[in-house]
């Protein structure tokens, strides 16, 4: 008789990929047997429901799917982080999902190290929903990411994907072009930048737009200054940049790092925006009561979570079909940080 060894109370529960591989088979066949798929084959299905059986595997949830055919959940993955604009995209996600009959699950992730997403991602497999949201940057993909994406319908937003995901986005080049331009525009001789943190793709697309509109307008970008997201790493940022008398007009890739240049300008003496502009990025809650209040791009996050939550669920409805990428358009909102330049 074939025994399998206890499990330690650290190890995770076994999940979908887990059931695939002690059955030889796709973790997107594990899925198909688990929803009642027809076009399986009975030999195939037994392997599936043995393995199932062997390693335990939620077996309260996967009879609940099997017995319906559907969970009415959709999974969202998520950075665990209080960025507003993580936020923000979560309560558009569920409020669109609410009004089209479906619950939200969320599985968050630590880092961005793909380990870290593929372990969240088997959690909401795992679950049984019926289609999974990446929230967050998929920079580097693996193998498993892969199985559970074609087991599963899968949307990615900011602009990351693996094989078998659809695309939903913020055009952050464009963001980061609107607000170099309007800069230049005032008459700043050229913008300083402080970009977020590298692993991200958001920020390297805005500095990327921030470099191409100061280099077709026939300007030298100078070095960019690295954040963190974070208050702390503007204001850090903003202790630097400060005490160069030739900066002018800086755009910093998130309003919470802008708070913290601001900050840091007011302590050495630089006026906003007699001597200093500052444009960031986002238009969150607290930008229009900033002291000035900040110039900032808007990024309509709920209209970004409510189109991912559309996308998926026709993904859903028809997995073979090729649903063209959504790029939703960020705009400018003036405000009082910036001026002309020298007042």
């Amino acid at each position: 008789m074939t025994t399998t060894a206890p499990r330690s109370s650290t190890q995770r529960p076994p999940g979908m990929t887990d059931v695939a591989r002690v059955a030889g088979v796709s973790a997107q066949t594990v899925s198909r047997v688990l929803s009642g798929h027809p076009n399986v084959q009975q030999k195939t299905r037994a392997k599936v429901l043995a393995a199932v059986e062997q390693l335990g595997y939620r077996k309260n949830n996967a009879a609940r799917v099997l017995s319906s055919g559907r969970s009415r959940t959709i999974g969202v993955v998520q950075l665990q982080t209080s960025f507003y604009s993580r936020t923000a995209i979560a309560v558009g996600i569920e409020q669109a999902a609410r009004a089209a009959g479906y619950s939200v699950s969320a599985a968050t992730s630590p880092s961005l190290d793909a380990s870290s997403i593929e372990e969240a991602m088997s959690r909401l497999a795992d679950q049984g929903v019926e289609g999974i949201i990446l929230a967050l940057p998929l920079v580097h993909s693996t193998k498993a990411i892969e199985e559970i994406t074609k087991a599963t319908p899968t949307i990615t937003i900011d602009g990351s994907r693996t094989s078998a995901t659809e695309i939903v986005a913020i055009d952050q080049s464009q963001a980061a072009r609107i607000a170099t331009q309007h800069l230049l525009e005032l008459g700043h001789k050229t913008v300083w930048h402080v970009s977020g943190p590298s692993g991200w793709l958001d920020a390297l697309s805005r500095a990327e737009g921030w470099r191409r509109t100061l280099e077709d307008a026939g300007i030298t970008p100078p070095p960019a200054l690295e954040g963190d997201w974070s208050p702390a790493s503007g204001y850090r940022n903003g202790l630097i940049l400060g005490r160069i008398p030739e900066v002018t007009a800086v755009f910093v890739a998130s309003d919470e790092m802008a708070f913290g240049v601001i900050r840091a300008f007011h302590e050495l003496g630089r006026r906003i925006p007699e001597d200093i502009s500052v444009v960031g990025v986002d238009d969150i809650a607290l930008a229009e009561y900033c002291s000035p209040s900040l110039t900032t791009v808007a990024q309509p996050f709920a209209e970004m979570g409510e189109l991912a939550v559309q996308h998926l669920l026709r993904y859903m409805a028809d997995p073979e079909v090729t649903l063209a990428p959504a790029s939703v358009e960020p705009h400018l909102i003036v405000r009082s940080s910036t001026g002309p330049v020298g007042g």
